[in-house]
């Protein structure tokens, strides 16, 4: 039986996020084309071998394809070709494997990255008093020993 490294997965309207659990890996080679297609192979810890194919479900752009890799793992950005949500990470229908999994830290649906993509620097703290106190926003906590009479 072939050993497989664990793969997380998150996706954005615009790219996917493959991370490989894979630790103190070297000759690592990550291969992207447009139709689809994600090649992955590297030498793991104690000199083993891994490597293997995604069809994905989108078409991606190669060039916009990245590769950061850590001492644990091995993060890759997948450019979209098109802003779009998958159904899914992969092409076919059937169950993924049982080494490709949600990558729940990651993860953000729709809606909420609709939600998040206002530019931060843009909001700003607002206070009910119109900015009238030189506290800065800060909430006023009365002090408890003067309030106990101490």
């Amino acid at each position: 039986m072939r050993s497989h490294p664990e793969i997380l997965w998150a996706q954005r309207a615009d790219k996917v996020y493959l991370t490989i659990d894979l630790t103190h890996a070297k000759d690592i080679a990550v291969k992207c084309e447009p139709h689809g297609s994600f090649n992955f192979s590297a030498v793991g810890a104690n000199d083993e071998t891994f490597d293997f194919s995604l069809e994905l479900y989108g078409t991606i752009l190669p060039e916009g394809c990245k590769t950061q890799m850590g001492l644990r793992n091995i993060l890759c950005t997948v450019q979209k070709e098109e802003k779009s949500w998958w159904k899914r990470l992969l092409k076919s229908n059937e169950k993924p494997a049982p080494y490709i999994k949600v990558d729940w830290n990651r993860w953000c649906d729709e809606d909420e990255e609709l939600a998040n993509s206002v530019d931060n620097d843009d909001l700003k703290y607002t206070s009910d008093d119109e900015g009238s106190s030189g506290d800065d926003g800060m909430l006023y906590l009365p002090d408890l020993e003067k309030v106990r009479g101490n």
